[in-house]
């Protein structure tokens, strides 16, 4: 318990007993037993450290906040959306914070980084001064260390972990999040960003969600749909309160550029280690945790593939959830990345892999078996009314949809560091590592 309620540490915690001690009796103390109310502890900042940040916010010109995981484990959506609307500040989500504030706020720049909204990732850019709050500041979130490109600019950093507020050298404000915005806040008193800076937020937000809506919008177009056309779908018919789960592959760069999400917490993605076969399991006890809301999966036909018995399970149970399979015929996402490093297709979709028959897998008929109430869609026009019809259905639904793995959106992003060899036959290859070799200049050596 103390692991898990650590504001740094935080878990998660296994307690594995081999068989052979379960059944072994032992004489434990009766305070073993004894109730006790465990409480996370909110780290409050060093004096000095709040100070320097202070001084430094007061000289911002154009600052940017970006909410990470950690505004969410601390509860500090209402203290940051008050200390974003207070000083008009922009802010951006990593994927751990997404519905830090929810997206139709009107400071709401969206996701930041290599899967980043264009308004966000051109405010960082441009940024003089960034508070880091309760984030890890990783590969995804600066664009390999390519993303901050003010010469001038800093970094304010707060986080329970000493390692992840110093990260990009940044002025470090170790402890909770929650307390260390009200600190600032107290600090900087009536300090507002600059009226230009917000207008160029502004202008930068609308057309971001200009190009997000020609990406999702319904076509007529003949073939599979994009991912994007499909979560754009869901978005419409579910709106903003459901609960979103996924994990692996494309689908979580797709969700964290574009999902619209609304009240803290409505967005759940395992990314951190990017398990594939995660999201239906994940789903159930997201479910169990929150009985009465309503919970959406996303998963690619990979990690459906990989784990889909917790379907018989939320039947069992009567945990309601409503599961969209994206059939890319294999594992699009890594083939896109494949091919960008200048290489062929090779064993990721499944006509490109070693085989002697193609399969041909029925999502749908395999997840009526185990009890689910499940159909195949053939179009994103289809797709929006079956979403809707599945939330009156009485039991987990699955909806099946086959999407082109060629496709990911284009609009928005981020460079991000993936090596590219240096020496090989192909001319394509060749011409990547050149764009490679160039990209690299833009990262921040000394971060």
């Amino acid at each position: 318990m103390a692991v898990l309620t650590d504001p740094a540490e935080c878990g998660p915690v296994t307690l594995a007993l081999c068989q052979d001690v379960q059944a072994e009796a032992f004489d434990y103390p009766e305070v073993f037993f004894a109730e006790r109310i465990w409480t996370p502890r909110r780290v409050r900042p060093p004096e000095d450290e709040v100070s320097a940040a202070i001084a430094k916010f007061r000289q911002a010109r154009k600052p940017l906040i970006i909410a990470g995981g950690g505004v969410l484990y601390s509860g500090a959506t209402t203290t940051l959306k008050q200390f974003a609307e207070s000083h008009r500040i922009p802010l951006a989500e990593t994927q751990a914070g997404k519905s830090s504030l929810p997206a139709d706020h009107p400071l709401n720049m969206g996701a930041i980084g290599v899967n980043g909204s264009s308004a966000a990732n051109t405010l960082a850019e441009q940024a003089d001064v960034v508070l880091a709050v309760g984030t890890r500041l990783q590969d995804f979130t600066t664009g390999s260390r390519a993303l901050f490109q003010n010469e001038h600019g800093a970094i304010i950093g707060i986080n329970t972990q000493l390692f992840d507020a110093t990260k990009h050298c940044a002025l470090s404000l170790v402890g909770d999040a929650d307390v260390g915005l009200k600190m600032i806040a107290a600090g900087v008193g009536t300090y507002r960003a600059p009226d230009e800076w917000v207008r160029h937020a502004t202008g930068s937000r609308g057309k971001w969600l200009d190009d997000a809506e020609r990406v999702m919008a319904a076509t007529n177009n003949i073939g599979r749909p994009s991912e994007a056309q499909v979560i754009g779908a869901v978005n419409r018919s579910v709106g903003s309160a459901a609960i979103v789960v996924c994990a692996a592959g494309g689908l979580p760069g797709e969700l964290h550029k574009l999902w619209r999400a609304g009240a803290p917490g409505s967005y759940h993605l395992e990314y951190g280690y990017s398990c594939m076969g995660y999201e239906i399991a994940g789903g159930l006890g997201v479910k169990m945790a929150k009985p009465d809301h309503e919970v959406i999966v996303m998963v690619g036909d990979g990690s459906y593939l990989m784990m889909n018995s917790e379907i018989a399970t939320s039947v069992m149970l009567g945990l309601k959830l409503t599961i969209i399979v994206f059939d890319n015929s294999g594992f699009g996402c890594i083939d896109r990345l494949q091919t960008a490093a200048g290489g062929a297709s090779f064993n990721n979709l499944l006509k490109d892999a070693r085989h002697e028959i193609l399969p041909v897998i029925d999502f749908a008929a395999h997840a009526a078996s185990l009890g689910a109430i499940a159909l195949k869609i053939a179009s994103v026009a289809e797709f929006e009314s079956a979403v809707a019809a599945a939330r009156a259905n009485d039991r987990t639904s699955v909806l099946v949809i086959e999407t082109d793995p060629q496709i990911a959106t284009k609009v928005g992003s981020h460079w991000w560091d993936v090596p590219v060899p240096q020496v090989s036959s192909r001319a394509e290859v060749n011409r990547a590592r050149a764009d490679y070799e160039r990209a690299l200049l833009a990262q921040d050596v000394v971060s």
